[in-house]
């Protein structure tokens, strides 16, 4: 049984193509998706800026083989926006991914301060 690493990925896109329903659809939900619904969950949290309707991005968490390293947590994320977002409908172009891996991230603490 192989190693398994989690990982936070932001897949980043550009609105593309999108239809008027679309459009009108993100600018109604855009009070659900900004900064304070940002979490790195499974399913992944859209969130966006409704002016300009322009950019989005997706946070996922992803467990995958510590083997395949960065680029496939970043694939597995990419695959899952895309089918979020053909899902709901809304075209997009231009996906690309932030990972950080969460086992391997070196956290500085501070020492306790002494009184």
């Amino acid at each position: 049984m192989s190693e398994q690493h989690t990982y936070r990925v932001i897949v980043r896109g550009t609105w593309d193509g999108l239809t008027e329903e679309s459009r009108e659809r993100l600018l109604a939900e855009a009070a659900e998706h900004g900064l304070a619904s940002m979490r790195f969950t499974e399913e992944g949290s859209l969130s966006y800026e409704p002016s300009p309707l322009k950019h989005f991005s997706m946070r996922y968490v992803v467990v995958s083989d510590a083997a395949d390293g960065d680029e496939m947590a970043g694939a597995i994320a990419e695959d899952r926006a895309e089918a979020t977002l053909r899902g709901l409908g809304h075209g997009f172009t231009g996906l690309r991914s932030t990972v950080t891996d969460l086992d391997t991230m070196k956290i500085n603490r501070k020492p306790a301060s002494r009184r």
